[in-house]
């Protein structure tokens, strides 16, 4: 889907959106264990971008939180993002790779699309221009900012654990 691209290219700290937030100037991520966001481990699907979205979170391993994210439209892979939550530093880091159905890579080898840590409440993680939300044991909403060209939109996914 060649029209998702475009879309997708991720530009952050552009703009603050409702449910995302950026880290200040100057401003450092807390302090924050991994131990703190293991409510992702698990199956989730929705309904996203005109498709459906799965998202898979492996249990903490190694310092890590693993993912995978595929998101199907017409009953074909329009993309997949692989990655990991990290502790890094004292504090989280969200690293992600986008490839299209073929695995073939949007980034470079050596780049990842980084998520600095702004803060944390009890079931809910706020990465700059991502949040993802615990709603229920069975409920998980992540909002993420979208931009190219100084525009931004706010897309929000809402999933249910499979």
């Amino acid at each position: 889907m060649r029209f998702l691209i475009p879309l997708l290219l991720l530009n952050w700290g552009l703009t603050h959106a409702q449910n995302t937030l950026q880290l200040e100037e100057g401003e450092s991520s807390p302090n924050v264990s991994l131990n703190r966001v293991t409510w992702l481990e698990g199956s989730w699907r929705g309904e996203a971008l005109g498709g459906e979205a799965e998202e898979i979170w492996s249990p903490p391993l190694g310092g890590s939180m693993m993912f995978s994210f595929k998101l199907v439209h017409e009953g074909k892979i329009s993309f997949y993002e692989f990655g990991h939550i990290q502790e890094k530093d004292n504090t989280l880091v969200l690293q992600l790779k986008h490839f299209n159905g073929d695995l073939t890579g949007w980034e470079s080898q050596q780049e990842t699309v980084d998520f600095k840590l702004v803060k944390l409440e009890e079931d809910k993680v706020f990465f700059e221009g991502l949040t993802m939300e615990k709603l229920d044991e069975d409920k998980m909403r992540v909002s993420v900012v979208l931009g190219e060209g100084g525009k931004t939109k706010e897309l929000v996914f809402n999933y249910r654990k499979h």
